[in-house]
């Protein structure tokens, strides 16, 4: 049978998405895969189609719980109740009686950490795997923007597992990036299908505003003017949580708040009310949107800048999936860049906290197992975050590393915290460097990947002329704000009553 008609019989579709086929009969053929797909083009498509016809079980690498909820639902949705997640959602009971059944179920999520532990391997090993599906793949490269250490290990467990076939995927990467991850899964013979990053339904708009408080009213502003549904994007829980009450008590539109403090009930019942069209607006962190399958999102705009330009294509990418006019707005006040800047540098442990730990552990003949009391009190002791103590855990604490020389060791993590530190700042600074410049915005995105543009888009981005009023809503949503009612005093008043001042 033709993978069009199993394509129509399984999903309901006539047709594939960009390079869906390309990697689908890749990896049918038994050929390991690494493939580039935009963020928008069905990347889960590309392990669910090939794991319903290949025998065994497909075993699928997610770096995010949420994420791996989000492919749950999918699949049940789609009928397929075969399914589930090895991770801490799971309740002690849930997990024993899942364990008893593995084989029972077709596919298989797992974070990388869950891979870490030796019975959870032996298990495994009793399946007959037939696809190793690595999601979001550049997690895998320390040259890319989201080094997972536990990703680094993956070419060792796919040995483990008797190499089955391997799919790798990825929305953004660098050349560098696909090279690093075809080497760290030890595919000696790989099939890479890249296709561009380019979406040329999302329109780029970048505002250069003087300060927070004009960037706060253009908000508003935009959001009352704009087609809607959309997303908000913030590096900040609290400025995400404020931005969503206001402009619900305000009647702008239905919004809510969605960073990783909401609880997971939370969490789910605000996805569902955007998807079914109950919410306009979510005002959320990075936390939101992986997994999330709606089609009509007309705008994202970014109140703070990214990290990095591989994020932001992400984030922009859940736009614009019904292949609709769509826009990505960037808004900047100078010294914007402070914030990135200050969150990476708390994604890494600190120069101090090395050397208080090593001083902690000077004493020891060898360094301890990252399990023990002790290192778990030594990670609170030290004020280490979940990120830093990861550094930790793999440079440091692992149990396979007998170390003789604690002083060696501290070189080599202070050197790896420095390149990964110095690999952020890039980030950042190229970031900047879109920001402040005079030159096609799309143009520059694409000649980040390598890539070059092919043909010019009408309503490409507000270097080249983009009018944003293409994407305002027929009626604007009646607001204004007096000038005795400061959006200040306004935010006071609503906070107090809501409670999330406090």
């Amino acid at each position: 049978m033709e993978i069009e008609s199993l394509l129509k019989k399984h999903f309901g579709y006539s047709s594939f998405k960009t390079g869906q086929k390309e990697v689908i009969s890749s990896v049918l053929a038994g050929k390991h895969t690494l493939a580039m797909l935009p963020t928008g083009t069905g990347k889960t498509l590309c392990y669910q189609l090939p794991g319903l016809i290949l025998p065994g079980q497909t075993l699928i690498i997610s770096p995010l719980l949420s994420l791996m909820q989000d492919q749950v639902e999918q699949f049940k949705r789609f009928g397929e109740k075969r399914v589930i997640a090895l991770n801490s959602f799971l309740s002690p009971s849930e997990r024993n009686n899942v364990l008893r059944h593995l084989k029972e179920y077709k596919f298989i999520f797992i974070s990388p950490e869950m891979l870490r532990v030796p019975f959870i391997i032996r298990m495994l090993q009793q399946l007959t795997i037939s696809l190793f599906v690595v999601d979001e793949a550049h997690c895998i490269s320390q040259w890319g923007y989201d080094f997972r250490p536990d990703y680094s290990k993956l070419g060792a467990i796919r040995e483990k597992l008797g190499d089955p076939v391997t799919l790798a995927l990825t929305a953004t990467a660098t050349s560098r990036v696909l090279d690093d991850i075809s080497l760290s899964l030890e595919l000696e013979e790989v099939v890479k299908i890249v296709s561009t990053i380019d979406r040329p339904n999302i329109a780029f708009h970048i505002e250069k505003l003087t300060d927070y408080h004009h960037k706060h009213d253009r908000v508003i502003d935009l959001v009352a003017r704009l087609q809607k549904p959309g997303i908000i994007y913030f590096s900040s829980k609290k400025a995400a949580e404020q931005m969503a009450a206001l402009l619900d008590e305000k009647g702008i539109c239905r919004a809510m708040a969605y960073h990783g403090g909401v609880d997971q009930n939370s969490r789910i019942l605000i996805q569902q009310q955007f998807i079914h069209n109950q919410l306009d607006v979510i005002c959320a962190t990075s936390a939101f949107g992986m997994g999330i399958n709606k089609e009509n999102i007309r705008f994202i705009i970014h109140y703070h800048m990214p990290m990095q330009m591989e994020s932001y294509l992400q984030e922009i990418g859940r736009a614009g999936r019904d292949g609709n006019p769509s826009v990505a707005i960037l808004l900047y006040a100078p010294g914007d860049e402070q914030l990135p800047l200050q969150l990476a540098e708390g994604e890494l442990p600190s120069e101090q906290q090395i050397d208080w730990f090593f001083a902690h552990v000077q004493h020891e003949e060898t360094l301890p197992d990252g399990k023990t009391e002790f290192s778990l009190h030594l990670k609170e002791l030290g004020g280490f975050s979940d990120s830093q103590w990861r550094i930790m855990e793999e440079f440091v604490l692992a149990p396979t590393k007998m170390v003789s020389s604690p002083e060696k060791v501290k070189t080599q993590v202070k050197e790896f915290v420095k390149e990964r530190l110095e690999a952020k700042f890039n980030h950042i600074f190229l970031m900047k460097r879109w920001v402040e410049s005079l030159s096609c915005r799309r143009e520059f995105i694409l000649g980040y990947f390598d890539e070059r543009l092919p043909n010019k888009v009408s309503s490409c981005c507000d270097v080249c002329g983009l009018e944003l009023n293409e994407y305002q809503s027929a009626v604007k949503t009646p607001f204004s704000m007096t000038s005795e009612e400061k959006w200040k005093d306004y935010l006071a008043k609503i906070l107090v009553n809501s409670g999330l001042s406090e």
